[in-house]
């Protein structure tokens, strides 16, 4: 909700400076009379119904530059995303990063792995686990995944005790095999 506000609030910012620049370039290049000029300024210290809008505008703006001041100077809550889990004795939090290591870990174990990589990502249903990996080309890759998706599903469930909807396995590519053969000529 605050992120929406900050966008609204710099749309409208941006829009105020954008037609002021407007007004003042306009001015400066001689293109509105001085004697127009001399009645704005006129009205605006003597009528309420310049002076009033001009005021609210100019409150609007100072406030508007205040929250973008304080945004930009403040520090950064530096929390991870984690998973919020609350318990009879207390609030319990796994970072994202936590639940992405022990993918990884448990994906490992699986023989004719290479190297891997995971996201996690956190849905109604529960957790969302993606593995890209890269394997060996001895291996069959549909009984590779299935045996990933098995590993890491049983392994973060029952590390973390959080449900598990779904293992999605993406292999990247396949490693070829460092066996050398002799050539005899």
């Amino acid at each position: 909700m605050i992120k929406v506000l900050d966008r609204l609030l710099l749309f409208l910012y941006t829009l105020i400076i954008g037609v002021s620049v407007v007004f003042f370039l306009t001015a400066s290049f001689g293109w509105v009379p001085i004697d127009t000029s001399a009645n704005f300024l006129r009205n605006l210290y003597y009528e309420g119904s310049t002076a009033y809008p001009a005021i609210a505008i100019g409150l609007f703006v100072l406030l508007v530059t205040c929250r973008f001041f304080f945004v930009a100077v403040r520090r950064g809550r530096g929390q991870a995303p984690s998973i919020d889990q609350r318990t009879d004795f207390g609030d319990i939090r796994i970072s994202l990063e936590t639940v992405e290591n022990l993918s990884l870990k448990a994906a490992g174990r699986v023989r004719g792995v290479k190297d891997m990589k995971a996201r996690v990502s956190v849905s109604d249903a529960g957790l969302d686990v993606v593995i890209r990996a890269v394997v060996d080309g001895e291996n069959s890759i549909p009984e590779l995944s299935e045996e990933m998706q098995r590993s890491v599903k049983g392994h973060i469930e029952e590390i973390t005790g959080i449900p598990v909807a779904n293992v999605s396995v993406f292999v990247a590519n396949v490693m070829q095999s460092q066996t050398f053969k002799s050539r005899v000529e």
